[in-house]
């Protein structure tokens, strides 16, 4: 398929995006082949203060957490949530933004090993999300953060979770949901918004690729249109304030976009940055993208703002 609007990405993505273009394509794989891929040019780690590795009880088993703390922190705390469209990405995969989050917001950074489908299909990671908040805030004394301070975050389908944990948390009477960071999240599975024909092909995520992540995920059509899943069809009322961003040449930047606008027009305080010239991944590349610092230090100033 031909590239509609090439012109729109930046040089600078366009090179990343090439390179990813040239590896496998994910329809073509197995989950378990698709976990292989390499990623190109990988961002190198910063240093914050301490990393820490445990196991913290979830719905199925023990689940896996790094728990990330600055320097300096506050007494505040961002509950991670990886990408990979539920079937890929692990703590190691959110490793590099984590550290940034963590060092730009000075929050503890609590990044989640959620189980990935198709072994777990959904809701299961849904219910590791809100889960894992529980714990956080059930443990905020040892944690030595304030419980009234918890965000929720994530990147791609990770930002969908996080956004699902929101509702959950709403639904069930806690815990409470401080704010939420959601960097190109998934809002919709099937969604007909004009970015997703528009940037369908040759931008790094494709409409194939949401269509194989979304097959592995849910079992049926319901399951795609539940709001736990398709999170922008949800009554977002009460829920927290949020701050959302998406890339221009992204298939998903209309429907995070209409995230924030629907919580806006709730009277939540709720906004989106589109970064121009960019694609789905880029905030995976700050060492070759001046607009990945950008979108890195915009939401560190974000959580700082909602939660210091």
């Amino acid at each position: 398929m031909a590239r509609i609007a090439a012109d729109k990405l930046h040089p600078r993505a366009r090179a990343i995006v090439d390179e990813i273009a040239a590896l496998p394509r994910l329809p073509t794989m197995t989950p378990v082949e698709a976990r292989g891929r390499p990623n190109p040019l990988e961002a190198a780690p910063e240093a914050v203060g301490s990393v820490t590795a445990r196991a913290i009880p979830g719905p199925a088993g023990p689940m896996g957490v790094r728990i990330y703390r600055p320097r300096d922190p506050l007494r505040a705390a961002l509950v991670y949530f990886h990408g990979g469209g539920w079937v890929l990405g692990s703590l190691e995969s959110a490793d590099a933004s984590c550290r940034a989050i963590a060092n730009r917001s000075r929050c503890v950074v609590i990044s989640i090993d959620y189980r990935l489908a198709p072994e777990t299909k959904f809701p299961g990671a849904v219910e590791d999300a809100h889960a894992a908040v529980r714990w956080v805030a059930d443990n905020a004394a040892e944690l030595r953060i304030d419980p009234e301070r918890i965000a929720v975050g994530g990147a791609s389908a990770g930002g969908n979770l996080a956004a699902a944990a929101a509702l959950l948390a709403r639904e069930r009477g806690g815990p409470k949901i401080a704010f939420q960071l959601l960097t190109v999240p998934v809002a919709e599975l099937s969604s007909r918004a004009e970015s997703h024909r528009e940037f369908a092909e040759g931008y790094g995520l494709s409409a194939a690729d949401m269509t194989w992540f979304g097959l592995h995920y849910v079992r049926t059509p319901a399951d795609a249109d539940d709001p736990r899943a398709s999170v922008v069809r949800a009554d977002l009322h009460d829920l927290p304030p949020a701050f959302v961003i998406t890339a221009e040449c992204d298939p998903l930047r209309d429907d995070g976009e209409a995230y924030a606008e629907k919580l806006q027009k709730l009277g939540i305080a709720a906004r989106s940055k589109r970064y121009p010239g960019m694609f789905h991944g880029f905030m995976s590349f700050p060492n070759v993208l001046p607009e990945a610092d950008e979108a890195f230090e915009d939401a560190g100033k974000a959580l700082r703002e909602a939660l210091g």
